[in-house]
């Protein structure tokens, strides 16, 4: 059933405003491009796990199942990272195949009404962590197999619970999804978002009374975060009221209270993002691995005890490809969970610290405002997650022949914008606060320095250092 035009001329006269009425009046194209990616997605999911492995001399250009990692690691992944960062979750309004499909199978589903365990607020941080954490587990990056297992069950689940719960609505993406915990937190930061007029709103005829098919499920008369907006512009000049508008970019941190900073968001940030990404992406260079893994080795030798040496794990609970010569023990398996897990408690651990310590000088909860302060450190998160994946890019391209001398200068810039903007925000957040000294606020923003130092230094140690 096509949705009645509720918009008029006056909703928005700019060229922002005017491209988000756009988007709604070609709902049809939008649904096109989806349904594409849709397909696409399936073929790079699927068909990979299906063939050989790529032998010696494969690459990109003569081998489907190099060609899709490449594809899917080496470009899809790292760019949504991006493209949050600069249009907010357009991908999850937009492009995201999981996104459309729960969505389909929502409107021809059972339509039950979302329960209350479903929509605790925990679900993003344990869904990031879990996946995160599995993925590595089972050498994501690299197996086919274990991409249709890890991706391909993310969307069955996906499906699933589109089809138990909610009438044509997005209740995967609203509180299940492994990344819209993720893509929240980023959306933050973006220059672009679809802005409410509350008092338009409020001052709206009757004419304009008709629901706005919002698939996320978002209350839009007050929302005022981008976070959980998908960008879809469904909603675009609803009532007059509601426009695709620009702002400066981390403004919506810049004017966060203290009292709305979300627990879950905080520790999602801190530990998962910064402290579990961080480990996953790190420990597979790491001489503190190996050096750890060869002492608990000759620890368990010493002893006699041989059991952990084992390699009769299956493909999907550790990584078992003999034909690659690629064969993880039970100790390889504890040893990778303990690293990502010790890492993310060091640099979580470090950083909670540091914004601790910080807020202690200020007025106000200490708690609250240390999560409220952790929002300052999305810039680090992001750019942080982007660098991680675009490793098995440079990996991919370094395989195909393809030399980067300026790769080192490239993430150095990129550690140093993401400090110096995390480092920018934090001032804006600390210098507006009215009830405090201007010297406690200098001493609070030298703690958050020493904080987003912690953060540097695990990328420089996997970059430069190794």
């Amino acid at each position: 059933m096509t949705e009645p035009v509720l918009f008029a001329a006056n909703a928005g006269t700019g060229r922002l405003a005017r491209l988000g009425l756009s988007m709604r009046r070609h709902r049809s194209a939008i649904l096109a491009a989806q349904w594409f990616v849709v397909a696409l997605y399936l073929v790079l999911v699927t068909i990979p796990a299906f063939l050989h492995l790529p032998g010696t001399g494969s690459s990109v250009l003569n081998n489907f199942t190099l060609l899709a990692q490449f594809m899917f690691w080496g470009i899809w992944w790292p760019f949504v990272i991006i493209s949050t960062l600069a249009l907010g979750r357009v991908w999850c309004g937009v492009f995201c195949p999981e996104g459309t499909l729960t969505e389909l199978a929502s409107r021809h589903g059972l339509g039950r009404p979302v329960p209350r365990w479903l929509k605790w607020g925990g679900w993003p941080f344990a869904a990031f962590v879990i996946t995160t954490v599995y993925g590595q587990l089972v050498s994501v990056y690299e197996y086919p197999k274990a991409v249709l297992l890890v991706l391909g069950g993310s969307t069955v689940v996906a499906i699933a619970v589109g089809f138990v719960y909610g009438k044509g609505k997005r209740v995967w993406c609203r509180h299940l999804c492994p990344v819209s915990g993720v893509f929240a937190l980023l959306a933050r930061l973006a220059p672009l978002h679809f802005r409410v007029d509350r008092e338009q709103w409020d001052s709206a005829s009757l004419a304009h009374l008709a629901p706005i098919d919002c698939a996320p499920l978002l209350d839009m008369r007050r929302m005022t975060s981008g976070s959980q907006c998908h960008m879809c512009g469904r909603c675009s000049g609803h009532r007059d009221a509601v426009a695709l508008t620009a702002r400066l970019p981390g403004a919506e941190i810049a004017n966060l209270k203290p009292a709305e900073a979300n627990v879950w968001e905080a520790r999602l940030l801190v530990f998962g993002i910064i402290g579990t990404a961080v480990g996953a992406f790190q420990w597979s260079s790491s001489p503190w691995f190996v050096t750890a893994k060869t002492r608990v080795a000759e620890w368990l030798i010493e002893r006699d005890s041989f059991a952990l040496f084992q390699d009769n794990a299956p493909w999907w609970l550790l990584t078992h490809y003999p034909e690659a010569n690629d064969v993880f023990t039970w100790l390889d398996g504890i040893g990778v969970l303990a690293y990502i897990g010790i890492t993310a408690l060091i640099l979580g651990g470090w950083i909670t610290l540091w914004l601790r310590l910080a807020v202690m000088l200020l007025p106000g909860d200490t708690r609250q405002s240390a999560r409220w302060l952790a929002y300052s450190l999305i810039p680090m998160g992001g750019l942080g997650v982007f660098l991680g994946l675009s490793s098995l890019t440079v990996a991919l391209l370094k395989a195909e022949g393809i030399a980067m001398p300026w790769l080192p200068e490239v993430r150095a810039t990129l550690l140093g914008m993401a400090a110096l903007w995390s480092l920018g925000l934090g001032a804006r957040m600390l210098f507006a606060m009215p009830s405090a000294s201007h010297p406690a606020k200098l001493l609070a923003f030298a703690c958050l320095a020493a904080a987003i130092g912690g953060v540097v230094l695990p990328w420089v140690f996997l970059f430069y250092l190794w």
